[in-house]
């Protein structure tokens, strides 16, 4: 190992080699546990209602969408699937909150890991929780039933690496959505095609472009027409060699997660490391 990777692992940024699955930027997983309910209700597959009234959006993950209510929105595939596993793995039970980032979002939802609290540890609030077991971690379960996908955030990261795993093997199992070609991963070539939706895209980076202003990660000769990952400079604190080592993905083939957008060719915004995996050294 050299020592600038020697360094990156100190400061908490891991560069995994890949002998089996993709190479990936993780973070150590820490949840903090504090609060408890009972679910009520199950909205869709990444989001519950508890008893006090509480809305908890499973953080970090994306399962199918439902339309709920939204005019001209296309219920994705395997969504009333992906409901009705949660539903079966947490209704009308006791789950703990667990977080590991920002716990509120603009809709004022409550951002947290649920775990099934006959299998949460006698702990007291506000204990680390640094073990995931995959029976009773919601996130887990669904992500290993294949019915959702890490969607991670650069201000909630914590246990990407475990949910990363999870995904993994459901995808080489083709369970769930990775049985169907609605979530496959998409060739770069073929990203223009998807704007304005969430993909993993996979493709090899031809050149990296630093500038003042951001990092490119560029795809093809052209910039107006060929895919590009972006990372604006203002989220390079989030890596922790401050990008610095993004340049060395020149050449390399890579996996990509987020929202595709189009400035100029098909882009994703990369915001934080773990949204890129490396598939080969």
């Amino acid at each position: 190992m050299n020592t600038a990777l020697r360094r990156s692992l100190l400061a908490g940024l891991v560069l995994v080699h890949m002998g089996g699955p993709p190479t990936a930027y993780l973070v150590r997983a820490e949840l903090v546990r504090d609060g408890a309910g009972l679910v009520r209700e199950v909205v869709d597959g990444d989001t519950v209602i508890l008893a006090d009234g509480r809305e908890i959006r499973l953080v970090g993950i994306q399962a199918p969408k439902l339309p709920l209510g939204r005019r001209n929105f296309r219920e994705w595939p395997l969504a009333r699937e992906a409901k009705a596993a949660l539903e079966r793995l947490v209704m009308g039970r006791r789950v703990t909150l667990s977080f590991g980032g920002r716990r509120r979002d603009r809709y004022r939802r409550w951002l947290a890991h649920l775990h099934l609290e006959a299998g949460a540890d006698q702990s007291g609030s506000g204990a680390p929780r640094r073990r995931f077991d995959n029976a009773r971690w919601v996130q887990g379960a669904m992500l290993s039933e294949g019915l959702a996908r890490v969607y991670s955030f650069a201000d909630n990261r914590s246990a990407i690496a475990e949910m990363l795993a999870r995904e993994r093997a459901a995808r080489a199992a083709r369970r769930g959505i990775w049985g169907h070609a609605y979530y496959r991963i998409l060739d770069h070539r073929e990203a223009g095609r998807h704007i304005n939706s969430f993909q993993l895209v996979e493709g090899r980076v031809l050149t990296a472009a630093p500038t003042r202003r951001r990092v490119f990660l560029n795809f093809g000769q052209n910039y107006r027409t060929d895919f590009t990952i972006v990372i604006e400079r203002r989220n390079l604190k989030h890596f922790a060699d401050r990008g610095r080592r993004l340049v060395e993905l020149a050449g390399k083939r890579v996996r990509v997660r987020g929202w595709l957008k189009r400035r100029n060719g098909p882009m994703i915004t990369v915001t934080h490391p773990e949204q890129i995996e490396i598939l080969e050294r």
